[in-house]
């Protein structure tokens, strides 16, 4: 499959009922809703033909609608971000859709290349991934953060919250990284991600990506080194707050146009 002949939609699921943060969708950054900063960031690429929010909340539709963007209204049951994003791809024409979290507030554009770039070389890949080189042990440790491990080829071979690979054995030498949360699907295979059954690994990670491994599927890992800072909680919120100030791309004036 080469995805230069294919249209290219990202998809910025979006729900206000967060158990660690609630409303995160509409926080507010440098006097910016949180999702309008990924939006406005990841648009600078040019391999998307539209970006959409999918959301089953009104208030996140109005002001997506305000700043620009158009929403899609999902249903409210899904407890998935990537079913979420499946059910607003239903009736768009693309032949390569893009998950793009919404907590993501310092999202690079550039990225969007890495992780699309495997599309275009190997026409077996049907799903990428992010994934970013763990340097401090608090990484390691938290739960907030979905460390992967991949086999030779960079296909991914479990994901986890926990400490992945293990360091009981001592001073381990294995690279350890981290999940970004931003996947990359062919549009078959989003359909497809519909229809498999919930598994029991995807549910005790919490991590969506499981359900395809689980289910026989390859997901192709793709490293960054681009620095990004989620945001889960009330401290990342605050930290952000700070960071933006001397962030280079909204100094730029991005995502200034509220």
């Amino acid at each position: 499959m080469t995805i230069a002949k294919n249209r290219v939609v990202g998809i910025i699921p979006a729900r206000l009922q967060a158990s660690r943060l609630p409303g995160k969708p509409l926080a507010r950054i440098a006097g910016v809703p949180m999702i309008e900063h990924v939006y406005r960031r990841s648009r600078l690429n040019p391999r998307f033909d539209e970006i959409y929010v999918a959301t089953c909340d009104r208030q996140i539709a109005e002001a997506a609608a305000a700043f620009g963007c158009p929403a899609i209204m999902t249903s409210d049951a899904h407890q998935r971000g990537t079913d979420r994003v499946a059910e607003a791809a239903r009736g768009l024409a693309a032949g390569v859709i893009v998950n793009i979290q919404g907590d993501e507030p310092f999202i690079r554009p550039e990225i969007f290349d890495a992780l699309l770039a495997p599309f275009d070389v190997d026409p077996s890949v049907e799903c990428t991934n992010l994934m970013a080189p763990i340097r401090f042990d608090g990484e390691r440790d938290s739960l907030n953060a979905v460390k992967v491990v991949v086999d030779r080829r960079g296909d991914a071979m479990y994901f986890s919250r926990e400490s992945i690979p293990t360091r009981r054995m001592g001073q381990s030498t294995a690279p350890a990284f981290r999940q970004i949360g931003i996947y990359a699907f062919t549009a078959p295979l989003l359909r497809r991600f519909t229809e498999l059954a919930p598994t029991p690994h995807e549910a005790e990670e919490s991590c969506d990506m499981l359900r395809l491994l689980e289910h026989g599927h390859r997901i192709r890992m793709v490293s960054t080194d681009v620095a990004l800072h989620s945001v889960d909680t009330p401290a990342d919120l605050a930290r952000a707050e700070v960071l933006m100030t001397t962030d280079e791309l909204f100094k730029m004036g991005i995502a200034r146009q509220s």
